[in-house]
């Protein structure tokens, strides 16, 4: 009997049995690709050893570099070709095809996802000190096309001359998307990136909404210059109250005020109030004026708020931390709120790109004190 000649009972019964099979085979592919993961990162990880062994920042045009580019391109990818095609052959030989292209879907977002970013068990502690040191993820221009390159190749090792995957799904896939994005940014001036973090970094208050140290009084208004466009920020500095903070010594807090943004390496970036001895609600009513200038709106800037407990002997200590973004002053041009203080700042994959990226730029001050900023974390307390 025919498909078509079945009760529509029986046809519902098939199809939902057709279903299951398919998400066991799903959950199946992907729990296999897992279990081979830690291999995977291990040939990514010589991946990335090979880029670095590529020297110099600009591959020039031309049919030569295309055939330099292709050849280094190889050699930076056979790790992890030579892994695939002992795993795939063996795939072949063994899975029925519609089991294969599952396995094959998985093994890609797996390769892909790696390829992008390391595991990282703690961003904070390595963008503080141990991510300056580790180099092998932070790429030249030559290598980003090295890579660029040989995504190419990966792509058609997992097409496999039409018997694999479809071009035209490979490349809709979110994990190739993220990564040549990723991509993307290591090509990018200092002040782009800090504008696309600024841009796109939107819930980096959470910590302070989960769990707060204490609250600050902020005034915050924004004039543009009919004439220039200038931009200028007034920020008030009200007071501070209900600071969690235990210390042997002195206290004596104050509050450091940071604007972050685009076209700011010549214009002063960073003012801080007067210390208030031993009070955890210190009135300051202090007013702080920043310029802009008019090359960017100003919803491509945040300002940076830190409450600390200076010390004359010792580095000063952090007691908490939060953004207020300039989109939420440019519709009414003034903003005043109690800003919760949280233990650090919340940052999503991309920016922790960006921030890995400026890590690596040294000799940039901008690009300096921007990671310190956003990596800073709430001190111990001295009890």
């Amino acid at each position: 009997m025919g498909g078509a000649q079945l009760d529509d009972e029986t046809k519902t019964m098939l199809n939902d049995l057709q279903k299951q099979l398919s998400d066991v085979l799903d959950e199946l592919s992907a729990t296999f690709v897992k279990s081979i993961e830690p291999t995977i990162r291990q040939c990514i990880e010589e991946v990335y050893k090979q880029l670095q062994q590529i020297k110099g920042n600009q591959i020039g045009t031309g049919n030569t570099s295309g055939q330099e580019k292709g050849a280094e391109a190889m050699l930076v990818t056979k790790p992890l070709l030579d892994y695939l095609d002992q795993r795939l052959t063996f795939f072949a030989n063994q899975c029925e095809k519609t089991v294969l292209k599952r396995l094959l879907k998985e093994l890609w977002k797996a390769v892909i996802s790696h390829l992008e970013k390391p595991r990282i068990e703690d961003a904070y502690r390595l963008l503080s000190g141990e991510l300056g040191r580790d180099s092998d993820r932070s790429l030249t221009q030559k290598q980003c096309q090295i890579l660029d390159r040989g995504l190419e190749d990966l792509k058609e090792f997992f097409h496999a001359s039409g018997q694999g995957l479809k071009r035209n799904y490979l490349e809709k896939t979110l994990e190739l998307q993220s990564l040549k994005y990723a991509l993307s940014l290591y090509t990018q001036t200092t002040d782009s990136l800090i504008k696309t973090f600024v841009k796109t970094e939107r819930d980096q208050d959470r910590p302070a909404l989960e769990e707060s140290f204490g609250e600050v009084s902020i005034q915050v208004d924004l004039f543009t210059h009919p004439g220039s466009g200038e931009h200028k920020v007034t920020v008030k500095v009200v007071a501070a109250n209900g600071l969690k903070w235990r210390t042997s010594g002195m206290f004596r807090p104050y509050v450091e005020l940071a604007m972050c943004g685009p076209h700011l390496s010549d214009k002063k970036r960073k003012q801080t109030t007067k210390t208030k001895s031993n009070t955890w609600i210190p009135k300051y009513n202090e007013t702080f004026h920043f310029l802009l200038g008019n090359e960017e709106e100003p919803d491509c800037y945040e300002l940076n708020i830190a409450v600390k407990d200076y010390s004359f002997m010792r580095e000063d200590r952090l007691i908490g931390l939060n953004v207020i973004k300039l989109s939420q002053v440019c519709e009414q041009g003034s903003w005043s709120s109690w800003v919760p203080l949280g233990s650090r700042i919340n940052f999503d994959d991309t920016g922790l790109t960006i921030l890995r990226i400026l890590s690596h730029r040294t000799n940039d001050e901008l690009a300096r004190e921007f990671v310190a900023l956003k990596s800073a974390r709430r001190h111990k307390e001295e009890v």
